[in-house]
């Protein structure tokens, strides 16, 4: 983070318009997280007790017992912040809450659904392992290189307001999703050729669902540097924040503790 420090307020103009449509205001995610509390219990519920259980996937009751404290406590802060009273006074934990929970609820889940699929595939603990290390490999290399462009983007200018602001951040969506292409697709085709070794042990269907579950894990770290750098720029940045009556502070505005 010590890098954004060298970058302006104007640098992030464009990261403030999900806050400006107030599709990321506290009060669209405190009914987020309040939904989100529900939503992770049932996840928890599909993911353990239905693909789970069929699994052979090794260390499956270690990954339960610390995923199980996680996501528990996951949900008693998704309640917690989904009261007014809280969020209103602490904005910038909200948000932090809301990342950990969306890339638990669709990230660390989605991933689980997927190894977990593996381990209910005829195979060796050995070829699961392998499988899992080069998955998260990928993983972390679309969230390194995800991290680099952005930062270099931002550097660049791509991200201040201005007229052809529109152009510049259309230009940059279809660019940036090359990373996950590429490293998404090296991870489904390794997926694939996994799968297809033990093709006549697995039913079609896990094999559509454990390719779906882990695109949506790599769409999750694909989003996560944004998410972190908007969290960042609210606890830098007054205009990242909101009033008491729910208005977005204008840029520029002087910074305010919680």
């Amino acid at each position: 983070m010590k890098l954004l420090d060298q970058l302006q307020e104007e640098d992030f103009a464009v990261l403030r318009k999900p806050l400006e449509s107030g599709r990321q205001g506290p009060n669209n995610l405190g009914a987020i997280l309040l939904l989100a509390a529900c939503l992770q219990v049932l996840t928890f519920i599909v993911t353990y007790v239905v693909v789970a259980d069929q699994s052979y996937y090794p260390f499956k009751k270690y990954i339960f017992s610390i995923h199980l404290i996680i996501t528990i406590v996951l949900i008693i802060f998704s309640i917690m912040y989904s009261f007014s009273k809280i969020y209103k006074k602490r904005e910038k934990t909200q948000y932090l809450v809301t990342i950990l929970v969306s890339q638990n609820l669709f990230g660390v889940f989605a991933y689980l659904f997927t190894i977990f699929i593996l381990g209910s595939v005829d195979t060796t603990t050995a070829s699961m392992l392998t499988a899992t290390i080069v998955t998260l490999i990928l993983g972390i290399l679309i969230f390194v290189f995800t991290c680099v462009r952005f930062y270099k983007l931002l550097r660049a200018g791509h991200y201040k307001e201005g007229s052809k602001k529109g152009e510049i951040r259309a230009r940059f969506e279809k660019k940036s999703f090359m990373p996950l292409a590429i490293f998404g697709g090296l991870g489904a085709v390794y997926l694939i050729q996994f799968l297809s070794k033990n093709f006549y042990f697995i039913h079609i269907d896990y094999i559509f669902i454990g390719i779906l579950c882990l695109a949506i894990f790599y769409t999750m770290l694909f989003v996560l540097p944004e998410q972190l750098v908007i969290l960042y720029c609210k606890k830098r940045f007054e205009s990242f924040n909101f009033d008491k009556d729910g208005n977005l502070k204008p840029m520029g505005s002087e910074r305010e503790d919680d």
